[in-house]
């Protein structure tokens, strides 16, 4: 049988509608994001002469508060409620969503822009949760691998999708038109397919939800460090994330400063590590038959090491042989080289390592937890996700402070990496 097949479970009310409505708004989510940057720093800020990176920066840092800041509360709901129902009022919510960021890009609104977009940071805070402790209700335990496979793989894709289509559709003849019609259209499919999914048993109907959310958030990470095995699977599940992060973010950065390729070598790498997640998620559940362990997260673990060293020196041979071009090149003339194929190959490796590595962790996540605190220990998680991001991009800072080169950090990361293997040894 053939590794990469559709699973049965498209074919199920169990798993599709789920499937359908995370996929557009991970599709939204980034298609708003990157629609914002794009159009504001080419429309906004190079037409008045000014710098876009902090608006640019800002408008990150807006999206990913939430996660900080109502992670616990969203995880007490999810537990406290019926997720179905919680689902399709979230869903019903990102519908109004859509249509107050349409008129903020036809007004050319900047703060109603910033706000839509904090918003929509709440919005994934709160359906994040919901989404993972799902997985469990309605799988079976056979299942989990297969399926968070497949929600992994999906969201990748999505986030390829959606950074692409805003990216492009902004900027053209009636961009604002062509992104306000998609996404309140995939919108309203996420809320239809949100109407077909099961209705989940409540959790803990009784849970009280505080308000001090600082102090909930402090209990709720204090909760999950005594659960010690849970608490270094969400570790090892957020330094995916700084991995992830830190490649992401210096992505255009390295493709223009250092190989000095054009934005289309920028989307080949977003492709080719999207696809190389995707398919590393994939294939997990055949690599394991369904059982879930976490006997392949070492060799991912390795596997992600080794492709960022040839990453790196491939880039250094691609460095030594192709001289700097007077424009920068485009993704054809970059393939036209041997050294380009051997970047490519080696983010491939890295992507397809990093699927791999992370479904078994969170469908150990998922099994493991107590059912009762499940949609709690996925917020914890999402809180440490978020924090691994944030403190990827203040080290990256520290070290270009210091003189240090993309490549280098990249290098730095990779090495880093390895030290995970201490923390997976006491995961069983």
């Amino acid at each position: 049988m053939p590794i990469f097949t559709l699973s049965p479970l498209f074919r199920t009310r169990r798993f599709l509608p789920l499937f359908v409505t995370q996929f557009f708004g991970a599709f939204n989510d980034n298609a708003l994001k990157n629609a914002f940057v794009i159009w504001y720093t080419y429309a906004v800020a190079l037409k008045a002469g000014i710098n876009p990176s902090m608006m640019v920066t800002m408008a990150g840092g807006i999206f990913i508060l939430p996660f900080f800041l109502l992670s616990a509360p969203a995880g007490a709901i999810a537990d406290k409620y019926e997720r179905s129902w919680l689902t399709r009022r979230i869903k019903a919510f990102e519908i109004l969503l859509m249509i107050t960021c349409s008129a903020g890009f036809y007004l050319g609104n900047i703060p109603l822009l910033l706000v839509t977009i904090f918003l929509m940071g709440v919005h994934s805070t709160f359906f994040g949760p919901i989404k993972y402790s799902l997985l469990p209700e309605h799988l079976q335990k056979s299942e989990l691998i297969s399926g968070n496979g497949w929600i992994e793989g999906g969201t990748f894709l999505s986030i390829l999708l959606g950074t692409i289509f805003g990216g492009v559709v902004i900027l053209t003849h009636h961009g604002v038109w062509w992104l306000s019609g998609a996404i309140t259209l995939f919108a309203v499919t996420g809320f239809i397919a949100s109407l077909s999914i099961p209705k989940a048993r409540i959790a803990e109907p009784d849970l009280h939800i505080g308000f001090n959310i600082f102090h909930q958030t402090y209990r709720l990470l204090s909760f999950a460090r005594k659960e010690r095995m849970l608490w270094h699977t969400i570790i090892c599940i957020s330094w995916f994330w700084f991995i992830g992060a830190t490649f992401l973010t210096q992505l255009p950065v390295y493709t223009a400063s250092v190989i000095h390729g054009n934005e289309h070598v920028v989307t080949l790498f977003l492709t080719i590590f999207s696809i190389g997640i995707g398919l590393g998620s994939v294939a997990c559940n055949k690599l394991l038959n369904g059982k879930i362990d976490c006997r392949l997260v070492p060799y991912g673990t390795v596997g992600m090491s080794i492709a960022i060293v040839l990453f790196t020196a491939a880039t250094r041979l691609f460095i030594q042989d192709v001289p700097a071009p007077a424009t920068l090149m485009d993704a054809s003339t970059f393939l036209s080289t041997f050294y380009g194929w051997l970047i490519v190959t080696s983010l491939l490796t890295l992507a397809v390592m990093s699927g791999i590595y992370i479904v078994p962790l969170y469908a150990l996540l998922q099994n493991r937890s107590e059912p009762r605190v499940l949609a709690r220990m996925i917020a914890s998680n999402n809180i440490m996700n978020s924090f691994f991001m944030v403190v990827a991009s203040l080290s990256a800072m520290l070290l270009f402070s210091h003189g240090f080169t993309v490549s280098d950090i990249l290098l730095i990361t990779g090495a880093v990496n390895l030290l995970l293997l201490l923390v997976l040894r006491k995961i069983k």
